[in-house]
């Protein structure tokens, strides 16, 4: 009877903890958290806002492919001693001559060919703005992942919490029944004091625990991007995914995987600037046009004054007959640079793979030890109830009280350790494969 009374004692204590702890403060969800994450951190923002200019970019104007139109204005003028020797022999003289020069206008220049070149930057630009894409998931992914990581140790900390707080209630009742046997002189000042040892010793790891989350808490603000003196509650489960299979998560890496999808950007990218290099081989041919005034004036010549205005067209073109060398080596760097995005794609894919291989591995690891834990916890609970029982009817000692206490705290503490484990070895498993939910 008073072993259900103490234990009734410890889940009401419990559960009091807890109510009160929610009063004061605001439960904050991992979607919650996740979705702050997105709108406020400032690694996202910033690399968001590279995209931003990759997709303006992407227009035929950066490429090269559209005219180009401008106004010109030239106003000059000139004083000077002039001197003329006409072709009858008669000499024209004239100090401080002054003459003007005026011409304004419009002119536009359109390249329409460059050996495709052009094109090919056109699409190169596409490129970058995938490979803006691709770089922007990754920091979503590494981001999410460390939010939802470092949530559930809030989460794994939290039922640390509890579980030292119990530990304290339960000693407390031992130091009040230490007490109470000493003061009937059924038992020695020793006693005594080595129950107030112990729940002296439970405090201290309390508060080092209170610290510790209190930290944790701050980290994940700082993540979310906002006053990281908020203090908040999470929930108080770790839903473990169990079902994952490694094949599955394999196909899953391969087309979904960000740094992966990067890379064969990147390395189309490199086949795009081969192109590109290889049009300087081929003429350029440029139209041009435009819509001129002139007007000048003369202090000493036959015609004071001239002017006039109209329109101008041609065409221009341009054809590369030796350089140097230059558009070989140019092309052959092109081509090696090639070749090297192909090996870092397969250095990369091989990298990730490996990773997945051993994340699984913990994954798999992590479940085993769950259920392992699980059962540990429940042992030890069954344990501490038969010795808080026994302690109550002075049949066992002190120490072995204090064991079995210590067993069921330790145990409680592994539990929540080992989902924790779990969740993250999830969590690296979905960012891996690309497959993370935001």
């Amino acid at each position: 009877m008073n072993q259900r009374i103490l234990l009734l004692s410890v889940l009401f204590y419990a559960v009091f903890l807890q109510l009160a702890t929610a009063q004061t403060q605001q439960i904050l969800t991992l979607e919650e958290a996740i979705q702050m994450t997105l709108e406020n951190n400032y690694n996202i923002k910033l690399i968001a806002n590279n995209l931003e200019v990759a997709k303006n970019n992407v227009n035929p104007g950066v490429a090269g492919a559209l005219p180009y139109l401008g106004g010109t204005l030239n106003n000059s003028g000139s004083i000077q001693d002039s001197r003329q020797v006409q072709a009858d022999g008669t000499v024209k003289s004239k100090d401080g001559a002054h003459n003007t020069n005026l011409n304004y206008g419009v002119g536009l220049t359109w390249t329409i060919f460059d050996g495709l070149g052009m094109f090919a930057r056109y699409d190169q630009l596409q490129e970058l703005e995938k490979f803006g894409k691709e770089n922007l998931q990754v920091a979503i992914m590494a981001n999410v992942a460390a939010v939802t990581s470092t949530y559930y140790n809030l989460v794994q900390q939290q039922q640390q919490l509890y579980a030292y707080d119990t530990a304290i209630f339960i000693s407390k009742q031992r130091l009040e029944f230490a007490k109470n046997r000493y003061e009937v002189g059924k038992a020695a000042k020793l006693e005594v004091l080595n129950a107030e040892v112990d729940m002296n010793t439970d405090t201290t790891n309390l508060v080092r625990q209170q610290e510790l989350y209190n930290n944790t808490q701050t980290y994940l603000n700082q993540l979310m991007a906002r006053d990281a003196g908020i203090r908040f509650r999470v929930t108080n489960d770790i839903p473990v995914d169990n079902t994952l299979l490694l094949q599955t998560l394999t196909d899953q890496t391969l087309k979904h995987n960000p740094s992966l999808q990067a890379a064969i950007i990147n390395k189309r990218i490199a086949e795009l600037d081969l192109k590109i290099v290889k049009a300087y081989r081929y003429p350029t041919v440029n139209v041009n046009s435009g819509y001129n005034f002139t007007n000048s004036t003369s202090a000493l010549g036959f015609a004071t004054q001239t002017s006039g205005k109209g329109f101008t067209y041609g065409v221009t073109a341009t054809v590369p007959i030796f350089n140097g060398f230059t558009q070989n080596i140019s092309e052959h760097n092109a081509k090696i640079l090639v070749n090297s995005a192909e090996l870092q794609y397969e250095q990369l894919n091989q990298t990730i793979l490996a990773q997945l291989t051993s994340a699984y591995q913990t994954y798999t690891t992590s479940l085993v030890l769950v259920k392992m834990e699980e059962r540990n916890q429940r042992i030890a609970r069954e344990n501490l109830e038969i010795t808080i029982e026994k302690f109550k009817l002075g049949s066992i000692t002190t120490v072995e009280f204090r064991a079995a206490q210590l067993n069921y705290i330790n145990a409680t503490v592994r539990y929540s350790t080992a989902q924790y484990n779990a969740k993250v070895a999830e969590v690296n498993l979905s960012q891996i494969s690309g497959t993370m939910e935001y």
